[in-house]
């Protein structure tokens, strides 16, 4: 087959117009479903742990679906390239659906831990599929504009959640933020279903890498388990988190050593070899952490440090989502009219984060919400602006028979850094707050107060966002006698304050990683954005790097 004609099969784009349209909305429906999910959780989490217990765990909320959407995004992707987009397209969302279903019925923080992992088994899907299909439709050179509006997509669906969730959970209960997804996916499958073309790249391969796939999911699972637990169920120095390790390791030289042999790796090293890829992932591996550890966190600073309703949290988080949207749009435009600077406008993302994250370490419990807020729309001006770079770049780089294994690559590697910053920022903001709130609490009171109610309150911060336990340690204090209730102002007042200096500390780890992101993305070699597809008749060998 002529380069000519090869390039003519390539991608969707012989699709009549009204298909690629409604293939575009099936992939912004969907996309919208899995954003929606994410942010409408997040200002309902601090109920959940209240409601359930178990504040210890409460990035595990986030961290169980990151670690199922991380494993399963390179897998899909290659998957993909393989047999096709639509089969896992509609599977993914049919298992999102059974994930929001056993979430709203969770009892207990095992059950919706578990949960939120089938979620995010299906929402990995999703994502992987929806930054593909944008290559399947367009030549780079196109895409920014097109990637901008999925990034608009996911800011709208990110400006609704948070109130909405918000609402939900003091109008109704947290069950409803997963109950809400069923009814929206469904619908999804049916548009899918009757609308999505069956595409599968004619590439000529058919084998899946079994071991491959065996020996990634070994080496995430294990790392990501002790990243959670260390510091905070174990002893980083334990045996359990000391094996979890050393498992994770030797998995890894595993999966190398299969990858470098296998005929049809799920995940080619050879793509590594190129710089503008190995450093657009290090720097969105980078960028995930100080993103991931923005956001999860802030709604704790507004319930927690602020003592603001689940409803005013998503109020004020939804500034931080427009400047997203807006941030998005600008970028993907102008990504597209100027031909692809993707290392300037990285740059400028980057630094809008940096500048946003900094300013967060000075908040206080003094700190006006309005002033909160002009910082975090900083935040989420330079996530807007940084998000659908890296993903174009490497698109631009790559050959199109593995589209999708590259493509999936970058939402694995934000997802695999939110991971790591969840796991390492949740044990620093637990410890911290424990032996911060343990330093500030005067001796008059470490004397009057049970020992198991001072260690329940000591280790955990979970007595600011439950009202029952409130109530409980106000009725105490003021069986105490007259100075009572001034004690319990003052013991209240104490997990504030160490609440805040502890979640200042994440910020600014957060605010050191979005700099060196920046460091690492001024090295990032431009090339002009392709006009059409890059195609290849024959599969590379093992260690040869792309053109």
């Amino acid at each position: 087959m002529s380069a000519k004609s090869e390039a003519k099969s390539v991608g969707l784009r012989s699709l009549p117009r009204r298909q690629i349209i409604m293939t575009m909305a099936g992939v912004m429906l969907a996309l919208f479903l899995s954003s929606l999910d994410q942010t409408i959780v997040t200002t309902a989490m601090p109920r959940i742990v209240a409601d359930l217990g178990g504040f210890e765990h409460y990035t595990w909320l986030t961290t169980a679906y990151m670690i199922a959407a991380t494993v399963v995004l390179p897998i899909t992707g290659r998957l993909t390239d393989i047999y096709g987009r639509k089969p896992f397209y509609i599977g993914g969302i049919v298992i999102f659906i059974m994930g929001s279903a056993f979430a709203g019925l969770s009892q207990s923080m095992i059950q919706i831990i578990i949960s939120r992992g089938i979620q995010g088994i299906g929402a990995g899907v999703m994502m992987a599929n929806a930054f593909i299909v944008i290559g399947d439709l367009f030549p780079p050179a196109e895409r920014g504009k097109y990637q901008g509006m999925i990034s608009g997509v996911f800011g709208i669906s990110s400006v609704i959640g948070p109130p909405l969730g918000g609402f939900l959970t003091d109008a109704l209960s947290w069950h409803w933020v997963f109950y809400i997804n069923i009814p929206l996916g469904i619908a999804t499958v049916v548009l899918f279903s009757i609308f999505f073309p069956h595409f599968r790249p004619d590439n000529g391969k058919s084998n899946v890498d079994f071991a491959g796939v065996t020996a990634l999911v070994v080496t995430l699972i294990p790392l990501l388990l002790g990243l959670s637990w260390g510091g905070v169920e174990y002893p980083w120095n334990s045996i359990q988190i000391i094996s979890l390790f050393a498992l994770s390791i030797a998995a890894l030289i595993v999966f190398l050593a299969i990858e470098k042999k296998s005929k049809a790796p799920i995940i080619p090293l050879w793509i590594f070899k190129n710089q503008i890829v190995s450093l657009s992932l290090i720097t969105t591996f980078l960028s995930g952490i100080a993103m991931f550890g923005g956001i999860v966190f802030l709604p704790l600073f507004f319930q927690g440090v602020l003592g603001l309703t689940a409803t005013a949290t998503g109020s004020y988080l939804t500034p931080m989502m427009l400047g997203m949207v807006f941030g998005s749009a600008v970028s993907g435009v102008a990504l597209t009219r100027t031909g692809g600077h993707y290392k300037i406008q990285g740059a400028i993302g980057l630094a809008f984060i940096a500048l946003g994250l900094i300013l967060l370490t000075t908040m206080n419990i003094g700190t006006s919400p309005v002033r909160a807020v002009a910082y975090i729309v900083l935040v989420g001006l330079g996530l807007g602006v940084s998000m659908p770079i890296y993903t174009i770049a490497v698109q631009n780089t790559v050959s199109y028979e593995v589209l999708g294994v590259a493509t999936s690559t970058v939402p694995f590697f934000r997802s695999l850094g939110g991971s790591f910053g969840l796991a390492i920022l949740g044990s620093v903001m637990t410890n911290r707050f424990a032996s911060e709130f343990a330093n500030r609490l005067p001796e008059e009171i470490k004397k009057i107060l049970p020992q198991e109610l001072l260690s329940s309150v000591t280790h955990s911060a979970q007595t600011l966002l439950n009202p029952q336990i409130q109530a409980r340690l106000h009725t105490f204090f003021e069986q105490t006698g007259q100075q009572g209730a001034n004690l319990y102002e003052q013991a209240f007042r104490l997990l504030r304050e160490s609440l805040n200096t502890a979640l200042a500390e994440v910020f600014f780890i957060c605010f050191i990683v979005a700099v060196l992101a920046f460091i690492i993305n001024l090295f990032i070699k431009e090339i002009p954005l392709r006009r059409q597809h890059k195609v290849v008749e024959t599969q590379p060998g093992p260690d040869k790097p792309q053109d």
